[in-house]
């Protein structure tokens, strides 16, 4: 089939407080449709400028090429990534790169009459592991989850490290000695807080310390896998293609990969990062995995059986951007068998 129109749009997503990054640069759709009718939709990043990449660039490059097989998706991913280049090998080209290629994966699921799941080999897992994100604890453990990641304090003061504390003492009440309890400062902690928080924290038997610097420290984090063991140092989110990986793979500064498919590359690229954790023996958990683009990649890989949720989302149907998305059962996500992602895409939020 030959690919005939390819676009981006910038959802109207509800408003967001001031400063907030995600008001301007958050989630855009990307759809691609083929001479045979079959319409494709994709996720990606970057928000209204990823938009102009790929209308007024990736559009160019990928109209009026086949696509027959997933090699075809990964042969027009690297020219797409060779040629845009100049622009940005990391951030927003291939946050929008990612979003051009999940929607070649959703178009040749759909041309085939295949979930993208039966693409990648076949269900390797019928079901997931959920784990909930956030702090209603309580709330998450009647919801049937045996796994929950909880906002700690930012800072190393008294007060913040006080509150993850109570936080984590909470959660393992709430949740048993056999749940997975992780946390995330999304990059608010240094080196020495990472210490201090993993003194505080040991008794809590945490899984991982997700994100504690921006990824810029390799050599930082690779020290701190060391000091905060057995506690795992997890991250990814915001590295991009096998590159990016290989450079964490070389420092050793991570305990576990967390790619976000919808930035890092797609599927496509996605498959590649998992090539090198293989290499390496390192577990990988996809950042935002119990959306419908990892859920995918985790039922049907390697992958560890864990798939971060947020349950709030569900909680607000105004902002259901892709109607009949898998939610947790008793904590678990099954992918959907419906050919493609599976999803149908609200069409009133664009």
């Amino acid at each position: 089939m030959k690919i005939t129109e390819v676009s981006a749009v910038y959802p109207k997503w509800k408003r967001l407080p001031v400063g907030v990054w995600q008001s301007h640069f958050w989630q855009i759709v990307v759809r691609v449709k083929a001479d045979n009718g079959v319409v494709g939709y994709g996720y990606g990043g970057g928000g209204e400028p990823a938009c102009l990449v790929v209308n007024q660039h990736f559009r160019e490059l990928v109209v009026g090429n086949e696509i027959e097989t997933a090699d075809d998706i990964r042969v027009l991913w690297d020219r797409v990534y060779a040629l845009s280049l100049p622009y940005g090998r990391k951030g927003l080209p291939v946050m929008a790169l990612s979003g051009l290629d999940l929607a070649l994966w959703d178009l040749l699921g759909k041309a085939r009459g295949r979930p993208v799941y039966d693409l990648l080999g076949g269900l390797c897992k019928p079901k997931v592991r959920g784990y909930a994100t956030g702090g209603k604890l309580e709330q998450y453990r009647d919801m049937g989850y045996t796994a929950v990641k909880f906002p700690p304090g930012k800072s190393a003061s008294e007060a913040d490290v006080r509150y993850t504390v109570d936080m984590a003492r909470q959660a393992r009440s709430i949740f048993g000695d056999d749940a997975l309890i992780m946390t995330d400062p999304y990059m608010a902690w240094d080196f020495d807080t990472t210490k201090l928080m993993a003194d505080a924290l040991r008794e809590f038997n945490l899984y991982w310390f997700e994100d504690v610097t921006t990824p810029d420290y390799l050599e930082e984090q690779a020290a701190l896998r060391e000091i905060i063991h057995p506690i795992n140092l997890a991250g990814g989110e915001h590295e991009f293609t096998r590159f990016g990986f290989t450079q964490i793979a070389r420092a050793g500064a991570l305990d576990i990969w967390q790619p976000d498919v919808a930035w890092c590359g797609g599927i496509t690229e996605t498959l590649r990062i998992l090539d090198i954790a293989r290499e390496h023996n390192v577990p990988v958990v996809p950042h935002r995995g119990g959306e419908i683009w990892g859920l995918h990649i985790i039922a049907a890989t390697d992958c560890e059986d864990l798939a971060e949720t947020h349950p709030e989302r569900w909680e607000d149907s105004a902002d259901e951007l892709w109607l009949d998305e898998p939610q947790a059962v008793d904590g678990y996500l099954t992918p959907l068998d419906r050919p493609g992602f599976g999803v149908v895409l609200n069409e009133a939020m664009l």
